[in-house]
C-alpha cells in the first residue's frame, strides 16, 4: 500500500496539470484569422487596413472609425457654409442691406410658414427616436458589457477554486512527495498570475468602455435636448415677432451649429454601427472556430487537440491509478476471506468509484460509477478500520486485525485526498483549458443580444441621419424666411406682414 502512493503516476499527474496550464496561459496563435476588414486606416495616410478585428490595435479603431467620414465631412462642409453666409451677411449689414422687395400675395408668406413649421414638426419627432434609441442603445451596450465581462469574472471564480485545491494538495503532499509540492506551487502561482491579469484587463476595458459608452450617450442626449429645445422655442419666437431680423438670424446660428454637430453625430454614431456589426461577427466566428478567430488574439485559448490530448492524458494517470489501487484492495480482500476477517471489507466497500472511462478517450463521466463504489476520497474510511494507531500496542493491533501502519495510513489518506480533490476539480480544468466559460458566453450573446445591440446601435443613427438632413433642410428654410420678413414689420402672431405704404 506504501509503495502504490508513492509511485510514479502521481508526479506525472501533476506534471501533466503543470504542462496544460502552462500553455494555456501563454500559448500564443500564429494561425491566421479568418475573419479580416479591409478598409482605410487614417494613421496609415488612407492605406489599407486589411486585418482582424483587434480591439487593443489603434490601427482597428482608426479605420472602424474613418467609416463615419461622411458624417464627418458633411458637418465640415456645412460649416464652412455657415461661416461663409455669416460673412456674407455681416458684409451686407454693413453695406445697408436692401431695400424690402414688393409685395407678394398671402400665399407667398402661408407656404414658407407652414413649410418651416412641418420641417420643425418633423424634426421634433426625428429627435424624439434618437433620444429613445439613444436610451435603446445605452441599456442594450451595457448589458452586452455585463455579460462578457461577466466571463471574466466567472474565469476568475474557476481559478480560485483550482487554485485552493491545488493549494491544499499540496499542503497534504508535501511531507511525502516535495517535487510535486513544487510543481502545484508554481502551476498555482501561473493560475493566480493569470486571475491578476483578467482582473486588470476587466478593470482596465471596463473602464474605457464605461467612459465611452457615456460619452456617446450623454453626446447624443445633450445636442438633441438641446435642438429639440430650440426648435419649441423657434416656433414661439418666429410667432412672436420680436426683433424679427435679429431673432432669426440667432436662431439660423444656432441650428446651423447644431446641424453641424447632428452631422459630426451622424458619422460617429455609423462607427458604432460599425463596431456593432464587427463585434457580433466576430463572436459568430469565434462560435464557429474558437482556435482560428479574430478574436484569438483577444481570448487566448489552448489549441483543441493540444488540450484534448493532455486531459485524455491526465485521464489515463487517474484511471489507471484507481485500477491499481483497486486491485490492491481486491487482493486485500481476498486475503482477509483466507483469515476469515473480510466483515468490514463485506458488502463491495472495496470498489472504488472511477469516473473515467477506458481507453481510448479517457472521457470524464461522473455517472458512470455503481451505486455501491465508494469515492477515492472515502477510502481511508474503509482504510481506518485496518490501522495500527500509536496509542495502541502492536499485540493488541495484531488482535483486532489492524496492520495498516499509522504512518502508512496518513500517506494513503494524503494521496486518496490529493486524487479526490483533482476529480472534483476536473470539470474546471475542463471550462478552463476547453474556454467553455467564453465559448458559452459568446454562444449567449450570439442568440440573445446581438441581434437587439445591433438593431439599437442601427436605429441610433438612421434617426441620428434623418434629423440632420431635416435639420438642414429646415435651416434653408430658416434663411429664406430672413430675407422673406427683411424690411417687413408684423404684428403678434400674425404670419402675413403689414401692408406697406
Amino acid at each position: 500500500m506504501h509503495a502504490m502512493f508513492k509511485s510514479k503516476p502521481n508526479r506525472v499527474l501533476l506534471s501533466l496539470i503543470l504542462l496544460l496550464f502552462s500553455s494555456s496561459v501563454s500559448t500564443s496563435k500564429s494561425v491566421a484569422p479568418k475573419l479580416s476588414f479591409n478598409r482605410p486606416d487614417p494613421l496609415k495616410r488612407l492605406k489599407s487596413y486589411n486585418a482582424a478585428y483587434d480591439i487593443n490595435n489603434k490601427h482597428y479603431w482608426a479605420s472602424a472609425a474613418f467609416m463615419g467620414i461622411h458624417g464627418y465631412a458633411i458637418g465640415g462642409v456645412w460649416m464652412i457654409f455657415g461661416l461663409g453666409f455669416g460673412i456674407f451677411m455681416v458684409v451686407r449689414n454693413l453695406n445697408g442691406g436692401t431695400s424690402p422687395n414688393k409685395n407678394h400675395p398671402d400665399s407667398y408668406y402661408f407656404l414658407l410658414f407652414f413649410l418651416v413649421l412641418l420641417l420643425t414638426f418633423l424634426a421634433i419627432v426625428a429627435a424624439s427616436f434618437v433620444l429613445a434609441a439613444n436610451w435603446g442603445t445605452l441599456r442594450t451596450t451595457k448589458k452586452l458589457k455585463e455579460t462578457i465581462f461577466g466571463a471574466g469574472g466567472d474565469a476568475r471564480r474557476t481559478i480560485r477554486k483550482v487554485t485552493n485545491a491545488m493549494k491544499e494538495m499540496q499542503y497534504l503532499l508535501l511531507p511525502y512527495d516535495p517535487a510535486t509540492c513544487l510543481r502545484l506551487n508554481l502551476t498555482s502561482y501561473q493560475l493566480e498570475k493569470e486571475s491578476r491579469m483578467i482582473r486588470r484587463f476587466i478593470h482596465k476595458k471596463s473602464h474605457f468602455i464605461d467612459v465611452a459608452i457615456e460619452s456617446s450617450f450623454v453626446a447624443n442626449l445633450v445636442v438633441v435636448t438641446i435642438n429639440a429645445v430650440l426648435l419649441v422655442a423657434s416656433l414661439v419666437l418666429l410667432l412672436l415677432h420680436w426683433h424679427p431680423g435679429f431673432i432669426i438670424f440667432s436662431i439660423i446660428l444656432c441650428f446651423w451649429i447644431l446641424t453641424t454637430l447632428c452631422w459630426v453625430l451622424t458619422g460617429f454614431d455609423f462607427f458604432l454601427h460599425t463596431f456593432a456589426k464587427d463585434s457580433c461577427s466576430a463572436f459568430k466566428d469565434f462560435q464557429r472556430n474558437p482556435h482560428n478567430s479574430s478574436l484569438s488574439s483577444v481570448v487566448p485559448c489552448v489549441a483543441s487537440a493540444y488540450s484534448d490530448k493532455i486531459l485524455v492524458e491526465i485521464g489515463y494517470t487517474v484511471h489507471n491509478f484507481i485500477t491499481k489501487l483497486s486491485s490492491k484492495i481486491l487482493l486485500l480482500q481476498r486475503l482477509l476471506e483466507l483469515d476469515g476477517e473480510n466483515d468490514e471489507l463485506s458488502g463491495g466497500l472495496w470498489k472504488i468509484c472511477d469516473p473515467f472511462e477506458g481507453a481510448p478517450s479517457y472521457s470524464y463521466v461522473p455517472d458512470k460509477c455503481p451505486k455501491d463504489a465508494i469515492p477515492i476520497g472515502d477510502l481511508p474510511i474503509v482504510l481506518s478500520r485496518f490501522t495500527c494507531y500509536k496509542e495502541n500496542s502492536t499485540g493488541t493491533c495484531k488482535g483486532n486485525g489492524k496492520f495498516i501502519p499509522e504512518a502508512s495510513y496518513n500517506m494513503a489518506w494524503a494521496y486518496t485526498h490529493s486524487i479526490q480533490g483533482l476529480i472534483n476539480i476536473f470539470p474546471d480544468l475542463l471550462s478552463l483549458t476547453q474556454c467553455s466559460f467564453v465559448k458559452n458566453t459568446f454562444s449567449y450573446v450570439v442568440s440573445h443580444q446581438c441581434e437587439p445591440f445591433r438593431v439599437s446601435v442601427r436605429l441610433l443613427w438612421s434617426s441620428m441621419l434623418s434629423l440632420s438632413i431635416i435639420m438642414v433642410v429646415l435651416v434653408l428654410s430658416w434663411v429664406a424666411k430672413l430675407f422673406q420678413e427683411e424690411g417687413r414689420s408684423f404684428s403678434a402672431c400674425s404670419v402675413i406682414p403689414k401692408p406697406s405704404y
